[in-house]
């Protein structure tokens, strides 16, 4: 990850990097979240030649899976086909994705970085040479295009369907325990905060409550938001949560294709899913880590070794 964020601005030119780079200590725009359409800290790929451009892919991906990886390139090609649907009339354009370097890769024990733009936002802060990662927002507008019946688009297929099959997978207590609202939210709770302060209530369902499937396809939900990250990185987080409590909820109708909701909490761990139009083809999903987010738990043990007089 270091080298390929030295490498990346290696390759921007001088008026590119001054708009890419920023202090680590830039707390406003470090801390950043925005998954809609609209300026953001950093250089715009758009604005980048090809080499550029390529420099930030290779960041990207340090941070995510290949199949993760996949995911975000297909999030990013959905600019063209939503502006299409559109009319052409908002401008959407696959290049309007911000990369953005804090600190220094190559002298600096603390630096970070992110890649965002409209429904993509990855967040990995490194200190000491070990990474925070989240937070981590895909999301998908439309969520699905289909062709007779069929999906030829769907990257967020896995996140919605294995939901679905553990809300399936409940017996009549659980459900009614994890179902804690008719209608879903207009969109994520969490939202753009830069931090996220507690656990949202109601919890729903303690996964100590489910039966074996039930409780097997709760642990398949965490992997899938976990295996968004590189296998080193996702192996770390796994092992960093094992052993904690897990609490499912849901919002919303139990079938596809209307608006629905769901999350997973656990100790600093915070998934969220959102499908937020009425035909349920507008998906949003968040992994965070709510007293870790933007490098906090790093950042805190670097404290402790390596005081700062500010």
């Amino acid at each position: 990850m270091r080298a390929a964020g030295t490498a990346l601005l290696a390759a921007l030119d001088p008026a590119a990097r001054d708009r890419a780079v920023h202090p680590f200590d830039d707390e406003a725009a470090r801390r950043w979240l925005e998954y809609r359409p609209r300026p953001r800290p950093g250089a715009c790929l758009a604005e980048l030649d090809i080499a550029g451009r390529k420099a930030a892919h290779r960041l990207l991906a340090t941070a995510l899976s290949p199949s993760a990886y996949a995911q975000a390139m297909a999030i990013i090609a959905l600019e063209e086909v939503l502006d299409r649907a559109e009319g052409w009339q908002r401008g959407r354009h696959s290049g309007d994705y911000w990369v953005a370097v804090f600190g220094d890769p190559v002298r600096d024990d603390r630096w970070a970085w992110r890649l965002e733009g409209h429904h993509l936002s990855v967040s990995m802060t490194v200190v000491d040479d070990q990474v925070s990662p989240a937070p981590i927002f895909f999301g998908a507008n439309p969520a699905a295009v289909r062709y007779a019946g069929r999906p030829v688009s769907r990257p967020l297929g896995p996140e919605e369907d294995l939901a679905h099959a553990l809300l399936d997978a409940l017996g009549p207590a659980e459900r009614a325990a994890a179902i804690i609202a008719d209608e879903a939210p207009a969109d994520i709770i969490s939202a753009t905060r830069g931090r996220v302060d507690g656990q949202l209530e109601p919890l729903g369902v303690p996964a100590n409550r489910l039966g074996p499937t039930g409780r097997a396809l709760l642990d398949q939900v965490v992997a899938l938001y976990l295996d968004r990250l590189s296998p080193e990185l996702a192996i770390r987080e796994a092992r960093r949560l094992g052993g904690g409590q897990l609490h499912f909820a849901w919002a919303g109708p139990t079938h596809p294709g209307q608006r629905h909701y769901y999350r997973v909490q656990g100790d600093d761990l915070l998934i969220e899913y959102d499908n937020t139009t009425e035909d349920g083809n507008h998906a949003h999903t968040v992994l965070r880590r709510p007293a870790s987010d933007f490098g906090a738990d790093v950042l805190a043990a670097h404290h402790q070794t390596h005081p700062h007089p500010y």
